[in-house]
């Protein structure tokens, strides 16, 4: 089975961070794990240390692992689209960005 590192990143609402965190914290996290094929996910937020310049304020950091990474993603988009993923409107949806990459860590 083939392995990935989801990477999410983004930014809330003005003022709106400890909202956005205990969301994410209490309900996101385990909505996130609870889809097949993520086996782990943390958040990350920023430091004022960066190069050449900093990125979104929240990193969401998941492991995935499946052979059809199509259907994965097709699986995620259904479950927030149905309403079964919990969502806050603290979250600034125009500046998610979302990255996959494939693990290519020798086993060993």
């Amino acid at each position: 089975m083939a392995k990935y590192v989801l990477l999410v990143q983004s930014s809330t609402k003005e003022g709106r961070d400890a909202e956005y965190e205990a969301w994410y914290d209490a309900h996101h996290l385990s909505d996130m794990c609870a889809i097949p094929g993520v086996s782990n996910g943390r958040r990350l937020v920023s430091t004022p240390v960066a190069f050449p310049e900093a990125g979104k304020r929240h990193l969401g950091i998941f492991d995935v692992e499946t052979d059809d990474l199509g259907a994965f993603m097709a699986e995620m988009n259904r479950i927030r689209v149905s309403g079964q993923q919990s969502s806050t409107d603290s979250l600034d949806r125009e500046s998610i960005v979302l990255w996959i990459y494939e693990d290519k860590t020798p086993e060993g």
